[in-house]
């Protein structure tokens, strides 16, 4: 079995990537799997260990930390999250390629860790910084601060696409999905030559 490829999607916040990898995973034919991360936060309702995280304590993660297996990892309001390099590494293994959907600072972690051709990273954008001001104001649900916090974070993140492969912009989900899964093909295919 061919080893599957190391997928970052990143982008700002509001550019639709869970929107368009929901997209690609509809097509069976990529193999994809979406990367679980490991958290310290506490399970909510619904919720199921495996399916939207690996739940662990502070002490699992730092054990996982201290011994290398966190491709990337962040703190995020009291919590922390990280990427679980053992179990990307199985997936790509069992033939899968494996989707980090990351923001900038985790997929520069990544980067810098991973030297492998089968690591390919995508950055999306939006079709103008206006398109995404509406996304973002669009899901009302947050204050004017805030909205102004994210904007300003997408203008700094904005700056970096030029540090990924591939920068696609959103302006349809099922245009930007379309793009992405001939890329994925492609790398595919040019990495089992390789081979």
């Amino acid at each position: 079995m061919k080893k599957g490829l190391l997928i970052i999607l990143s982008g700002p916040s509001g550019v639709g990537k869970g929107t368009v990898r929901q997209e690609i995973l509809k097509d069976p034919s990529i193999r994809l799997y979406y990367s679980v991360s490991l958290t310290t936060r506490k399970m909510r309702p619904g919720e199921m260990e495996g399916r939207e995280y690996y739940f662990v304590t502070p002490e699992q993660f730092e054990k996982n930390l201290k011994e290398g297996n966190l491709l990337e990892w962040n703190k995020y309001v009291g919590n922390c999250y990280g990427t679980p390099r053992d179990k990307v590494e199985a997936k790509r293994m069992e033939g899968y390629n494996v989707l980090l959907e990351i923001d900038v600072n985790g997929a520069q972690q990544v980067l810098s860790k991973v030297k492998d051709p089968g690591v390919v990273s995508i950055f999306l954008v939006p079709p103008s910084f206006d398109e995404l001001e509406r996304r973002i104001r669009g899901r009302s649900t947050e204050s004017e601060d805030a909205v102004q916090a994210r904007l300003e974070k997408a203008r700094l993140e904005l700056n970096l696409a030029n540090t990924y492969q591939y920068t696609i912009v959103n302006d349809t989900v099922a245009s930007a999905a379309e793009q992405i899964k001939k890329i994925l093909l492609e790398r595919s295919a040019s990495l089992e030559e390789m081979r």
